[in-house]
């Protein structure tokens, strides 16, 4: 087991002409021992490139990295003691189970029981035990990946290292696959480090997770903190799905309280009187652009709900009703802005209808429209 420390890490690729494009721009992470770290963001964020260069398939540019201790920016991949599950599965179609599983412990000069015994636990691990004499084409994708793990897992490393394994594989396939891999995490208490552009895998997988956005690091964080306490707007609307509101406008005072006005032209522009936090945080910005911020789940039909502070209502009207089974998604319109709200599958309505919906201020978020930060 051991801990990954990346400090200054920095990955330029070179132009002909011009500075090189800077794919990973000056990060800082540290990956505890036996820790589950996801790194998500979208295409071309970095996440890969910094797994990679982890993995010693990408030259460093600038910064180290440590494992265990251990500067390893100049050490060979195969020495580094680490595990790398591909996207690809990248199986050896002329080879059984078997034979992928053990290739790399015969490369390594393993004696044969040892290797023996090493792909059968692994196997057992797996439930791929009655695969182990078929060959990859016989082998459906969610068998392919378990393979391409238990590849992983004969090497016994110190960290193993996963580039998006999941995105080849069907919705169901995938759900079943992140539980597998979240267990085999547990039973085998060893750093991971996992990829994915999937906020759902991200938030059900990591015990931290780390999002990153053209090549910088946006937060490092629990799930839930992420979630509940977004550092910044890109990763309040990054993190959940559907992600999370945002209504731009001014804070301004009115009958001795603060309360946000929604910009826009139109004859009736969203007025929300801020609860007692809300005001503490956004007092600096009375009479300055303001973005509130509010997941979908936080707003809330009033017929539904019942009783609702009528100063933190506001009258909209319903764009495309969505139902997912167990809720349903409304995409609603303000004239200025739209915006979606999360509520009962029981609820019926109709693209067109107008509606009176409430915000759940306890779970809302303010944020500068400069800098984009959270108003903490």
């Amino acid at each position: 087991m051991a801990q990954v420390v990346i400090e200054n890490l920095v990955k330029v690729y070179p132009e002909k002409k011009g500075p090189g494009v800077r794919a990973v721009n000056d990060i800082d992470l540290t990956i505890e021992d036996r820790e589950f770290m996801v790194l998500v963001g979208p295409s071309g964020c970095g996440k890969s490139t910094t797994l990679r260069m982890i993995a010693g398939l990408e030259e460093i540019s600038a910064g180290t990295i440590r494992i265990d201790g251990r500067v390893i920016n100049d050490v060979l991949p195969k020495d580094r003691d680490i595990a790398m599950v591909f996207q690809n599965y990248a199986l050896y179609p002329h080879m059984t189970v078997y034979e992928n599983m053990a290739f790399g412990l015969k490369l390594r000069k393993f004696s044969k029981a040892d290797i023996d015994q090493r792909v059968k636990d692994a196997a057992g691990i797996l439930g791929i035990e009655s695969l182990l004499d078929r060959r990859p084409k016989a082998l459906s994708g969610g068998q392919r990946q378990r393979v391409a793990v238990g590849r992983a897992i004969v090497r016994k490393p110190k960290v193993f290292l996963f580039d998006e394994p999941l995105s080849n594989l069907d919705a169901k396939m995938r759900v079943t696959m992140r539980t597998e891999i979240a267990k085999l995490h547990a039973r085998l208490a060893t750093t991971m480090i996992y990829v994915t552009h999937d906020q759902v895998e991200a938030m059900t997988m990591g015990d931290r997770i780390c999002v990153m956005k053209d090549g910088n690091i946006m937060q490092v964080a629990a799930p839930l903190e992420l979630y509940n306490r977004p550092a910044n707007m890109f990763v309040a609307g990054f993190i959940g799905s559907p992600p999370m509101n945002f209504l731009r406008g001014t804070l301004r005072t009115s009958g001795g309280r603060l309360e946000f006005v929604e910009n826009g032209s139109h004859a009736h522009p969203v007025h929300i009187a801020l609860d007692e936090e809300l005001a503490r945080r956004g007092a600096a910005y009375v009479d300055k652009p303001i973005v509130f911020g509010i997941r979908p789940e936080d707003v809330i039909d009033t017929v539904a709900a019942g009783d609702v502070d009528p100063s933190r209502c506001a009258h909209v009207r319903v764009e495309v009703s969505e139902p997912m089974g167990h809720e349903t998604y409304l995409y609603l319109d303000t004239g200025a802005h739209s915006f979606v709200a999360r509520v009962r599958s029981s609820d019926r309505f109709q693209g067109g209808e107008s509606l009176r919906v409430g915000f759940r201020l306890e779970h809302a978020h303010l944020f500068d429209p400069q800098t984009e930060t959270a108003i903490a």
